[in-house]
């Protein structure tokens, strides 16, 4: 007989799909934000990023989406995996993901989303591959984008709510000045692994609809060319609350995990940041996780870039 904890119940009461429980699962361990009041910030720099606050590691299960993956709706579950050719050979090639890869990924979620345009902010490529050397080198003004990080560590959201509605509405303005303006907004990201696969550390996603309020906090970044240390992490900041934000999570039986094992290049997984429509599942928390389920599995390179997509 299923036992609560492996037939978890969304936070609106529904069961899953039957084809949802048979899927296989991996054993992962998901890092959350542990119980209790923390300060919580996360500093990113050239090849690192630390966090703030007590995260601690819960077993989990990750189901396997890939053997399912046209079961998957992005205003269900809060991420949908499609298939996308892209014209870039070399993801090294700053130059190329530019000037082409941008526009590839803004005509891919318009279609995905069903958006009426959207527009990328810029990009990043995460690794698994050892970052040491790249710590090591001492930066000036490092800027959060178009580089080379590590996967990331917790279950998180991207944006918290104000910085969601702000990444829009400036977006919009930059891309589309002459525009009739917005009725929705849909913040997203677009990401494909170009490793093979399997991927050692792949990307696992929760279901949007298996989370609530009452277990997030908000995560605030600070771009940094070298990180603070001792009291300087957590001393008071100056209008912290309207500064650029996570969201993070705390640990709740409820929330259903998924991946989409040994994806290829040709795959790209879809998933949302914060929609504006709530009547539809709105956010998606996600994180890498290693994964030890399959043979041979090889270093991630992947990237991610970051949408809005408007409906008009």
């Amino acid at each position: 007989m299923a036992t609560l904890a492996n037939q978890a119940v969304a936070a609106d009461g529904a069961r899953p799909d039957p084809v949802e429980e048979a899927a296989r699962c991996a054993p992962a361990l998901i890092r959350y934000l542990g119980p209790g009041d923390h300060v919580t910030r996360r500093y990113v720099s050239r090849g690192a990023e630390i966090n703030t606050g007590e995260y601690l590691d819960y077993p989990a299960r990750v189901r396997d989406g890939m053997p399912i993956r046209d079961h998957f709706a992005l205003d269900t579950h809060g991420f949908v995996l499609g298939r996308h050719a892209s014209a870039i050979t070399d993801f090294a090639d700053k130059g190329a993901i530019d000037a082409v890869y941008m526009r590839e990924v803004e005509e891919l979620v318009t279609r995905l989303t069903g958006a009426s345009r959207t527009a990328a902010q810029g990009w990043m490529i995460r690794t698994s591959a050892d970052l040491s050397a790249q710590v090591a080198e001492k930066v000036e003004g490092y800027v959060h984008a178009g580089g080379i990080q590590p996967p990331a560590g917790e279950a998180h959201v991207d944006y918290n709510e104000i910085t969601g509605q702000r990444a829009a509405q400036r977006m919009y303005a930059q891309a589309f000045p002459d525009g009739p303006g917005y009725k929705r907004y849909i913040c997203v990201s677009l990401w494909r692994t170009f490793s093979p696969g399997p991927q050692d550390w792949p990307l696992a996603v929760c279901d949007g609809r298996t989370v609530q309020d009452e277990e997030t906090a908000s995560n605030t970044l600070f771009v940094v060319d070298e990180f603070p240390v001792g009291d300087a992490l957590v001393a008071p900041v100056e209008n912290e609350d309207q500064m650029i934000a996570a969201t993070i999570f705390r640990h709740r039986e409820r929330h259903r995990w998924w991946y989409f094992s040994n994806m290829s290049a040709e795959d790209v997984l879809l998933f949302k940041f914060q929609d504006s429509d709530h009547s539809v599942t709105w956010r998606c928390p996600h994180t890498a996780f290693h994964d030890t389920s399959l043979p041979d599995t090889k270093t991630r390179s992947s990237i991610e870039v970051r949408c809005v997509a408007f409906f008009e």
